[in-house]
């Protein structure tokens, strides 16, 4: 039978079939962003490379925004708010875009089924995914410009439209939208809260790194380089950061959607009467 076939070539799964803690969501977030880390970091840092560039060029045409840190004085506040919401906005789409790798892996992974990077990549849907990113960019500039709450909002319940596009196959991007908020509202906002505490995680861990190497060269520049190198130092050191945590984070939108269909659909259930079956897990897979 397909499900005795493709239990012979089961490999350990890296995701629990199980609800999971807020913690343990992040380390499968981690474990599945090791099992998948060339192509996604590999995307992440072309799109984390692209941002810096454009955030760096509004940076410029700034007043009085110094490196390392830009910080607005105030008589730039305006033009430092709007750099700040277009930054925001970059990352929601970004995050949303590597969404859509994440969640096809995100069933192999489950699964402990053997899967390339090619394979992955064909089923996510690129120009669907890519329509949700740049919607929901679109959507995230205004909502973090007139106020952060609609940018929070927006973030905790959208996360998961993406590997929703391509775990659960739904026939068009408007129901993996909707099906993303009714997931992630569900249990108390659960999804979304997690994906903020994810998100905060990250933020803490980029400015660790960020502001780690801005400090090496900021040593480097006054002693050596002379203060310019700086101008270039800041965007590499933030984009190498946030190549790493946009993946991670990425990665996490896979597994609360995993989680969530665990803990609220009884995926779990479903699959291991699939597996006791004799049938073809993968099907399960797809949400009807």
């Amino acid at each position: 039978m397909r499900g005795e076939a493709a239990g012979s070539r089961r490999r350990t799964a890296i995701l629990p079939l199980r609800a999971t803690t807020a913690g343990e969501s992040l380390d499968g977030a981690v474990a599945l962003l090791r099992q998948r880390a060339l192509p996604l970091l590999a995307v992440a840092a072309v799109l984390a490379a692209g941002e810096q560039v454009l955030v760096t060029r509004m940076r410029a045409a700034a007043p009085g925004l110094e490196p390392p840190f830009y910080l607005p004085d105030h008589f730039n506040f305006g033009v430092w708010w709007q750099i700040l919401a277009t930054g925001l906005a970059i990352e929601v789409g970004i995050i949303t875009l590597l969404g859509a790798f994440t969640g096809a892996a995100a069933g192999p992974a489950l699964l402990g089924r053997p899967a390339s990077h090619g394979t992955v990549l064909r089923r996510t849907r690129v120009v669907w995914a890519l329509l949700l990113a740049l919607l929901l960019a679109a959507v995230a500039w205004p909502a973090a410009y007139f106020g952060l709450v609609g940018v929070v909002l927006l973030y905790a319940l959208t996360g998961l439209v993406t590997p929703v596009l391509t775990l659960d196959r739904p026939g068009n991007p408007v129901v993996a939208l909707g099906r993303s908020v009714r997931l992630s509202a569900r249990g108390g906002l659960r999804v979304g809260r997690v994906r903020i505490v994810g998100y905060l995680t990250w933020l803490g861990i980029r400015g660790a790194l960020g502001l780690g190497w801005i400090a090496v060269g900021d040593l480097l520049a006054y002693n050596f380089l002379g203060a310019s190198w700086l101008d270039r130092a800041v965007p590499i050191a933030w984009g190498v950061a946030n190549t790493v945590a946009y993946a991670a984070l990425a990665c996490l939108d896979a597994v609360l959607l995993v989680e969530a269909r665990i803990r609220t659909e009884g995926l779990d259930i479903a699959l291991n009467r699939s597996r006791a079956r004799g049938e073809d897990e993968s099907e399960t897979l797809v949400a009807t």
